[in-house]
């Protein structure tokens, strides 16, 4: 895919996604801007994630995921919104395992959400859940 451009919404990388997007030289001809929303209530204010999902499913599902990549990329107008959400430890968090991490990526005639599980200390975690995300960019940019 020629001419994209990316916004991201991220929960628990904690902005290590857009940091390294913009490594490159010449990112801000793709790169939009993105949103570290690390609690619901940014997830839902900012995001646009629905209070019912967050209910129903917690920040740490593949539809949370999908809200967030979808309502990001229409927030930036850009042509992909790529999203992350997760335990990075080292507690559990809404019952859920830590290293268990959603990735989403939401263009104009794809969406797709990866579940990964991921082992490591909180900043390995973190950094797999980037790469991952990066490499769904990747499988659709390349």
């Amino acid at each position: 895919m020629e001419n994209f451009t990316v916004a991201c919404a991220e929960s628990c990388t904690g902005g290590l996604l857009m940091s390294r997007l913009t490594d490159f030289a010449g990112a801000s001809a793709y790169v939009k801007g993105g949103v570290v929303a690390y609690n619901n209530e940014i997830k839902n204010k900012i995001l646009h994630v629905k209070e019912e999902t967050l209910e129903n499913f917690g920040a740490v599902s593949s539809q949370t995921a999908l809200e967030m990549a979808t309502n990001v990329r229409e927030i930036f107008s850009s042509t992909i919104g790529l999203s992350t959400t997760g335990v990075a430890g080292p507690d559990k968090s809404e019952g859920k395992p830590v290293g268990l991490v959603y990735v989403a990526i939401v263009g104009e005639n794809f969406s797709e959400v990866k579940e990964c599980h991921f082992k490591g200390t909180r900043s390995e975690i973190k950094s797999q859940a980037a790469d991952a995300a990066f490499e769904l960019l990747m499988k659709y940019t390349i």
